[in-house]
Formats: structure tokens, sequence, C-alpha cells
């Protein structure tokens, strides 16, 4: 009668270690998950709220273009104090709220009008999305407000609601002014996809690789399913490449680092197999001839034939 051997060591600690690793996973991407959160409800403010005659500004990053080269800013308006006759729903006199070069444009109040949300495209300048997932850009949002012939007060906050970017913000506000220097890149979701991206297609082009090595070396022929996988790796990997958060176009560092040569390695080792399995297929039978019995040998011949 056998009896069970013991578990050896390594295999004792393997349960262990696979648990304590994969709770250190799901603690790191609860971390991050609290960091991408915490960004989201980040408040900058500057101006100033010590008048109580003073117009309130409440803007929001809702979506950054970067292919576009803009963001979009939402912008609510509160007039406070005198300035408005019943609440902050809207001024006593016309309001007009003075932006910066690159909001394109100033935003104007009528008097005794309720006063709506706004969205107004912010230019960006500097940076490249042909660097993604490394891209980062930069914008100065200011805001200054004038009823009507005498410039008044202003506070003003900035928050950001798109997940794929990370705001650095500077404030630069001066006197009656409320200024913000934004820059914006890709939030860490966005680069943590990215750089495992890279990583899975080099991964999976070394694993066509060593398919290829194994069914060339030993002339295994035209092995279906294997030059079926090899395949549909390479259409996988195009699909996979527009998952990519934020649709970078063709040609950025994505490409150049990964997509590209994955691709042109993986094509390559697929025409590779087939010729080198197309030589080592054994000829074909000719007709009627029984496929089990083996290939003919050279013609006997006899004496005086």
């Amino acid at each position: 009668m056998r009896t069970k051997q013991p578990p050896s060591g390594r295999r004792s600690l393997f349960l262990p270690a696979v648990a304590a690793a994969a709770m250190a996973a799901v603690a790191a991407g609860v971390w991050l998950q609290i960091g991408e959160r915490q960004d989201l409800d980040t408040v900058h403010d500057s101006g100033t709220s010590e008048p109580a005659d003073r117009v309130d500004i409440e803007a929001s990053i809702q979506r950054v273009d970067a292919a576009a080269r803009e963001l979009t800013l939402r912008v609510l308006v509160t007039p406070r104090g005198t300035l408005s006759d019943d609440g902050g729903l809207s001024p006593n006199e016309d309001l007009t709220l003075l932006t910066s070069p690159d909001i394109q444009q100033d935003l104007i109040f009528r008097a005794d009008t309720r006063i709506a949300t706004v969205e107004v495209p912010v230019a960006l300048s500097g940076g490249s999305i042909t660097d993604y997932p490394f891209d980062s850009y930069r914008a100065d949002i200011e805001f200054a407000a004038r009823q009507g012939d005498h410039p008044v007060p202003v506070a003003a906050t900035l928050s950001n609601r798109d997940a794929l970017f990370h705001p650095t913000v500077e404030i630069a506000d001066t006197a009656d002014t409320a200024a913000f220097e934004v820059s914006v890149s890709r939030s860490n979701g966005v680069l943590i996809y990215a750089i495992f991206m890279m990583a899975a297609m080099w991964a999976l082009a070394i694993a066509v690789v060593i398919g290829t090595r194994f069914l060339t070396s030993r002339r295994l022929g035209l092995v279906w399913p294997a030059l079926g996988w090899m395949a549909a790796t390479l259409f996988a990997l195009a699909a996979f490449r527009n998952t990519a958060p934020g649709a970078p176009p063709i040609g950025s560092l994505l490409d150049y680092t990964a997509f590209l040569w994955t691709e042109a390695i993986i094509a390559l080792c697929v025409i590779t197999t087939v010729i080198a399995g197309a030589r080592a297929e054994p000829p074909a039978a000719p007709p009627g001839a029984d496929p089990t019995s083996p290939p003919p040998g050279p013609a006997e011949v006899r004496p005086g034939g």
C-alpha cells in the first residue's frame, strides 16, 4: 500500500504566494483608484472671496480633445451682493466676463436674464498627440468681470471631470483677476493601460516566434490550428490597439515602440511557417492508393528481364 507523500516545501508555499500576490495587486489597484478619485475631487481656488459684492465663477474641465488640441470648459457665473437682485440668478446690470486668449471668447450676461451654464472651448498649446501616452498640453485660463463700466472682484474655482487626463494647476491671480496655469497629461490609469498594451503586444509576438521555431525545427508540416492561432493574433493585435484610451492616431509612440514592430514580426512568422511547412509536407498519394501503405520503393530489376 502506497503512502501519500507530504507536499514539498515549494508546493506548500505556492498557494500562499499566489494569494499574497493577488492581495497585493488588489491593494495597489484600490490605492490607484483612490488617487484618481481624489484628483477628480480636487478644487483649485483663485481670486478673492472677501468682498460681498463679487462674481463667483465655477469652472470645470469636461473633456480634453488632444487631437483637436482643445479642452471644453463648463462655466457657471453667479453675481453676489448688490450685483444681483434675485440671489445670484441674474445680474442687475449687463455683466461681461473677460477671459484669456486661450478661451477665445468673452461671455456676456444681460441684465435681469437668468444665467445658465456655458461650455466654452479652450485652445491647448505645447505637446503632440504622437507622444501618446506621454503627451501633455498647456492652457492659460483667466477670468475678470465688468458690470456696467467698472470692474468687479471675482472668485473662481477650477476642477476636472475628465478621467482620462490629470491636470496640474498653478494659481497666478492678480487684482480683480482669477488666473490658472493648467498643464494636462494622461491620467495614471491611461498610462498603466498603455504600458500594459505595449508589453502584451511584445509578449504575444515572442510567443508566435517561439511557436514558429518549434514548427519549423521539427518539420511538422502545415499545422493548421497553429497557423490559425498565428493569423488570429495578427488581426487581434490591430483590434487591441484600437482600444487604447483616447483613440491615438497611427504614428504615435505606442505604434513605433510596439504595435508596428509586433505586427511585422507576426506576419513574417506566419509566412515563414507556411513556407517551411509546405516543404516538409509528404508528397501526395496517387489516386486509389491506400493512404496507410508505405510509399513504393525503387523498382526491382530482374536478370535477363
